[in-house]
């Protein structure tokens, strides 16, 4: 990662030039906002005030202050009622949540300004939530379903030469 942040990068990061009504809450290392593609209504973005791109470029302060933000922004939300999806009747406060960073472009990261994802979660809003983040390799997410499934799995590692301390060495 870099350690020099230039002029140019931070006047085109969004989350560096953050209008001030667009703050849902913040403290000293960082706001949070509301997602401008919500996966799930409440969607919100925790981000550090100082231009870092990823979680392991911030100091011991930061990190606290970001999940601190986390903790206060849940909180909030678990008060305020949504209307989870098109056909769910009627407000809800979320029934769960996800946690997500997306860290480096291999990891999906297409802004980079840290930010935490804290999605909202209401029962009904999907099929099957199981699996959770597993789901962003949806062939690798239904784990518990099969020795067959975990057998595609294996030999696809296998094609590929990875993962064989996976795959019992063979």
């Amino acid at each position: 990662m870099k350690d020099v942040i230039t002029d140019t990068e931070r006047h085109d990061c969004p989350f560096c030039n953050v209008s001030p009504e667009r703050i849902y809450a913040e403290n000293e290392f960082a706001i949070a906002i509301l997602d401008g593609h919500p996966v799930n209504p409440g969607h919100v973005l925790i981000i550090p005030r100082r231009h870092i791109a990823s979680l392991f470029e911030a100091t011991r302060e930061e990190r606290e202050a970001l999940f601190d933000l986390l903790d206060e922004v849940r909180s909030r939300l678990q008060k305020t009622p949504q209307q989870p999806i098109a056909d769910m009747d009627g407000e809800r406060v979320p029934d769960g949540f996800n946690v997500g960073i997306n860290d480096g472009a291999a990891a999906g990261q297409t802004v980079f300004h840290l930010h935490i994802h804290l999605i909202p979660r209401f029962i009904g809003d999907c099929h099957d939530p199981r699996g959770g983040v597993r789901k962003i390799f949806p062939d690798r997410a239904s784990y518990w379903k099969s020795e067959k499934t975990s057998m595609k799995y294996e030999k696809r590692l296998k094609e590929h030469n990875i993962g064989k301390h996976l795959t019992n060495g063979e």
